[in-house]
């Protein structure tokens, strides 16, 4: 092993910069900034504590895979018609 840190697959995980990062959430760069100060979700900071921002693509991708809901079920009496 050569003490490198990889991602699961092996490959570099792709660091995002704002703009990258909101637009996967389809949310707004001022959402993101806010959620980074509150801590409520991983951040890069390079160089400095007032460097520039980055996130980890894995954990956006762990973000949107943690927030999905299923839809309800037909047989319950409270999904949808699907006719």
């Amino acid at each position: 092993m050569s003490g490198q840190i990889t991602h699961k697959s092996q490959a570099p995980d792709r660091l995002l910069d704002v703009q990258e990062a909101a637009a996967m959430l389809a949310v707004k760069p001022a959402t993101l900034y806010q959620w980074a100060y509150k801590r409520r979700i991983p951040i890069v900071k390079l160089f400095s504590p007032r460097g520039a921002l980055r996130f980890r693509l894995s954990d956006i991708e762990s973000l949107i895979a943690r927030s999905v809901r299923p839809a309800l079920r037909e047989n319950d009496g409270t999904g949808l018609d699907p006719q």
